[in-house]
């Protein structure tokens, strides 16, 4: 089965970014769109942002736009999440997660296969 490793998280204070990494074992159909949901304590997990990988179509959250973007690198099986402007409310373990159904798909939180997760820290 398809692994996803999330690399990249730390701590960041409000209003630096960081840099996540989510590299996919192998393209497989289970990996057509690749995304990131987020989950703080004891809160719901919230989607974060998707893309298609063949089209580049991308889905985001609206309290991410205009300051996270996801971006791929088709020939590396692996997505990026350039996230700026950080708030402490983006604060939560960061999961990279796969479907073949696309971008749109994860952006309804529904997925095959997930990793393990990374943690992203922002202080205020």
């Amino acid at each position: 089965q398809v692994q996803l490793v999330e690399s990249g998280g730390g701590l960041a204070q409000a209003g630096g970014s960081l840099r996540l990494s989510c590299s996919a074992s192998e393209r497989t159909s289970g990996t057509a769109a690749l995304g990131w949901y987020r989950q703080a304590p004891g809160k719901r997990r919230d989607f974060v942002a998707a893309v298609t990988l063949d089209s580049g179509n991308t889905y985001y959250a609206d309290s991410v736009k205009g300051r996270f973007t996801i971006s791929r690198d088709n020939a590396k099986n692996t997505v990026y999440l350039e996230m700026n402007s950080l708030k402490p409310e983006d604060t939560g373990v960061y999961y990279c997660v796969g479907d073949p159904r696309g971008a749109y798909t994860i952006s309804k939180l529904n997925f095959r296969v997930r990793g393990q997760g990374t943690q992203v820290t922002v202080s205020s």
